[in-house]
């Protein structure tokens, strides 16, 4: 059986140095690092993830704001909020939840998001920085997944990394990530034929597809090291990842669990991207 990587211990370490940072940028400069987190509509998924978020950033001294809006309000008000958010020199970082209801364009508001408070890494103008080798902020997800593997003094460098989803929020930037860190990097998706025979090759596997116990103890090989991105509910309500966690793990070198994986780490980046935004202010101030 191969060995859990506690996402709750990584994060726990991160949170710790985030405090650190924290108080020490407050003494030296004066600045505290700000965050606004804007809720649309009542998704109670959504709710609990901001609730956690403003907890978060009670406890390492990040001041928070937080803006919810009823489901019916038009883009445009969105739109005016984000532009005074990002105009707010206590706010460092803004934080759009997703899903967006549908009357609103989801691209056009991201967009919005100045480039300098984006700490989820979405604006293209972070993106095209993150392909360079040049980053500015890394989606959290993604960022999170690295910082993991580097706790357990896991080897990325010339190893074969297979990332199953292609998503611009996780797939891609943790494709880009292990690239940099000098993988030889393999896509797949819905389409990939066949997909059992490139998941097979992988000596770090990243599942980020979505579907519940989608990759199976068949389609890895033995020492695998196994990153499940997924959070689905099963028929009891049950949380489970998209990796048939049970079976893989009697094959994997090193696996993360669902819950306690991957999860615990995207709140920790964001706290950590929020911090580095408000460094960036100080050193321009």
């Amino acid at each position: 059986m191969g060995d859990l990587i506690d996402g709750k211990e990584v994060s726990q370490h991160i949170r710790g140095e985030v405090t650190t940072e924290v108080d020490k940028l407050k003494k030296e400069t004066g600045i505290t690092p700000g965050l606004a987190a804007v809720l649309v509509g009542e998704n109670p998924a959504s709710e609990i993830y901001v609730r956690n978020k403003r907890k978060a950033c009670e406890k390492v001294g990040i001041y928070s704001e937080e803006y919810k809006l009823p489901t019916e309000t038009p883009e445009n008000e969105l739109l005016s909020l984000i532009d005074k958010l990002n105009r707010n020199e206590k706010i460092h970082s803004i934080l759009v939840q997703l899903p967006l209801p549908d009357q609103i364009d989801s691209t056009k508001i991201l967009r919005s998001v100045s480039p300098l408070k984006d700490v989820d890494g979405f604006h293209p103008e972070n993106v095209g920085l993150l392909i360079e080798g040049n980053p500015r902020f890394v989606s959290c997800t993604p960022n999170g997944i690295i910082k993991m593997l580097d706790f357990y003094n896991i080897e990325i460098k010339g190893k074969e990394a297979v990332v199953v989803g292609r998503s611009n929020i996780v797939g891609k930037p943790t494709a880009i990530l292990l690239l940099h860190r000098h993988a030889t990097v393999t896509i797949c998706h819905s389409r990939t034929k066949p997909l059992d025979e490139v998941t097979r090759r992988a000596d770090i596997l990243v599942a980020a597809i979505g579907r519940p116990k989608f990759v199976t103890a068949d389609m890895v090989k033995e020492g695998v090291v196994v990153i499940d991105v997924g959070i689905n509910r099963n028929s009891e309500g049950k949380l489970i990842g998209d990796v048939d966690f049970e079976n893989v793990k009697e094959k994997a070198s090193y696996i993360t669990p669902v819950p306690g994986g991957v999860g615990p780490m995207t709140i920790s980046m964001l706290l950590w991207n929020t911090l580095e935004s408000a460094k960036m202010r100080a050193t321009k101030s």
